[in-house]
């Protein structure tokens, strides 16, 4: 439910794109009853907002002719990030994005300078963000926006989740973060029914309810590098492990947390990981710029072989 501070601001947008509205049609609006709407008009009139009144069954609130909220300051470096940000928030799989980055753009063209304003609609009308399509797009945004808010809070949850094997569970949960990849969310914490760290498509979440307990997420938890981390450690297949020879910094620079685990060991850097298809993972290794040693599975040394005889026949075709 909103707070009244928000539905205070909320009256005040109604007024400034309608023009005048009736306190019924304006108490429907925000939520509320017409006592209420009441309070929060006296609310804008202390905040120093010009109101007419017109009173009667047929009554009206309305601004003062010729007022507007002075222009909102951004520098350019700010409308620049914003405007991105909104571009981006399109292709983040949440419910209703579409209208929901409209209604934004169009308040803040309303407070914003012109020239910042002609900087923002060029940015919205050019600029697009490479961003993986949406896999699932939740319902709605209030699994969002109630897991979110319990992370803030560190307060643990009800959920009711289902599988993707259509499988439907309740259980309790302490949300430690959110993160999106690869077109979804996922919240990550400790799940109650599993016993451990578990991670959560939100477009599979159901009714969230808050909890009295609370709880203390672990110290720096970062919710996207743990989502890449638990990708990594599903088991596929065929179990690799190829020792690199390079540092540590440099193999976190060419393989993801979502590619495997790399261990410090003497000689190099221990990457274990695992599989479906090893031509493709040999193909991947074929493009590393330092040396390596396959160490398991066999097959995957056939497969680098392959991979290196048709490289080899490519270059000759192109020589020739």
């Amino acid at each position: 439910m909103a707070k009244p501070t928000t539905r205070v601001l909320a009256v005040l947008d109604l007024l400034q794109s309608h023009g005048r509205m009736s306190g019924p049609e304006l108490a429907r609006r925000v939520g509320v009853d017409v006592r209420t709407l009441r309070r929060y008009i006296v609310a804008l009139e202390d905040l120093g907002i010009p109101l007419t009144t017109e009173r009667g069954r047929a009554g009206a609130y309305m601004l003062v002719a010729g007022f507007k909220l002075p222009p909102m300051m951004f520098t350019n470096d700010e409308a620049v990030a914003l405007s991105v940000g909104l571009v981006a928030a399109r292709g983040l799989g949440l419910a209703e994005a579409s209208p929901a980055v409209e209604s934004v753009q169009a308040k803040l063209a309303r407070v914003m300078p012109d020239k910042l304003k002609r900087h923002a609609n060029a940015i919205a009308d050019t600029v697009k963000v490479d961003l993986l399509p949406a896999s699932g797009t939740p319902g709605s945004n209030a699994a969002l926006i109630a897991l979110a808010g319990a992370a803030q809070a560190q307060r643990r949850v009800r959920m009711h989740y289902e599988s993707a094997a259509g499988v439907r569970t309740e259980r309790e949960f302490d949300p430690y973060g959110l993160a999106w990849r690869a077109g979804a969310w996922y919240a990550l914490g400790m799940c109650h029914l599993r016993h451990g760290l578990r991670s959560f498509r939100l477009d599979r979440v159901g009714e969230v309810s808050l909890l009295e307990p609370s709880f203390r997420r672990p110290l720096g938890f970062d919710a996207l590098g743990q989502l890449l981390q638990s990708i990594g450690a599903i088991a596929h297949a065929h179990p690799i492990e190829v020792l690199l020879h390079t540092d540590l910094q440099t193999a976190r620079r060419v393989f993801s947390l979502a590619f495997g685990v790399l261990e410090p060991v003497e000689g190099g850097v221990l990457l274990r990981s695992s599989a479906d298809d090893l031509d493709w993972f040999a193909r991947q290794l074929a493009g590393l710029a330092f040396d390596f040693e396959i160490r398991r599975p066999a097959k995957l040394r056939v497969e680098l072989a392959r991979c290196a005889a048709r490289l080899q026949r490519l270059a000759a075709t192109a020589a020739g």
